[in-house]
């Protein structure tokens, strides 16, 4: 079945920009859901969703883009905005909470300005599987923490940085993208690979030598989850900043 609206990425910058065509409505929201949560995971500085091809069919639809930006706003810190609405879009989405929640832009550039100088400070790294590789990953947490004043997250960040990047060299095997990312109140730490494989905690028993990696994040942080990605997986953590 042919979907009645169209979903156009373009992520060659920082800024990704999703511009939509077609219909909103009940049925096309959860496409438009599933687009706009793929292009978070791949973490980029801001997210702008340009409506000037939409046709509102129902305005409670429009709510798929409040869900969105909450979702953005926990992990991954990304933050979004909507752009170039149609007048009658405008005019419901002046009137819901969906604007309390997204800012609304006339055009596509002027949005894109806007999400770019909202960005969080973030630190982007690719590290191979290797010998070493917790090492560094220990070492770009004190970059970052050192560039952004926040020297007493170093050690806790380098543990739960250093266990993830631990899994990938142990279970995954393959090159991984590491992101740290500020926005208070969280220092979030994300590491990417290509495995599909959902982490999972396990419950070693008490003479297991390993298998506790992702419980000491569990108790670490305050909250952790693996995404699929359509490369792989990212496994992300969120560290109290304050």
């Amino acid at each position: 079945m042919v979907s009645r609206i169209t979903c156009e990425v373009s992520d060659a910058s920082p800024v990704t920009v999703v511009r939509l065509a077609g219909a909103l409505d009940l049925g096309t929201m959860r496409t438009v859901h599933t687009v706009l949560d793929r292009c978070l995971t791949t973490l980029p500085d801001a997210l702008v969703v340009d409506l000037g091809g939409v046709t509102v069919a129902d305005r409670l639809a429009l709510s798929v883009f409040a869900a969105t930006a909450r979702q953005a706003a926990d992990w991954p810190a990304v933050p979004m905005v909507l752009c170039s609405p149609p007048p009658d879009a405008a005019a419901w989405l002046a009137t819901s909470t969906t604007c309390r929640v997204v800012p609304v832009r006339q055009d596509c550039a002027e949005a894109t300005r806007w999400a770019g100088a909202s960005a969080a400070p973030r630190l982007r790294a690719r590290l191979e599987p290797a010998a070493g590789a917790c090492r560094r990953a220990r070492e770009l947490v004190g970059d970052a923490c050192s560039r952004w004043n926040v020297p007493h997250l170093v050690e806790p960040a380098s543990l739960v940085l250093s266990e993830l990047v631990g899994n990938v060299v142990r279970h995954a095997h393959t090159p991984m993208r590491i992101t740290l990312t500020l926005h208070q109140p969280y220092l979030r730490v994300a590491v990417a690979d290509g495995s599909r494989t959902a982490a999972r905690a396990a419950s070693p028993d008490l003479s297991a030598e390993g298998g506790r990696g992702l419980l000491l994040i569990r108790e670490m942080a305050q909250r952790w989850g693996s995404s699929p990605l359509a490369d792989g997986k990212v496994v992300w953590a969120l560290l109290p900043a304050n």
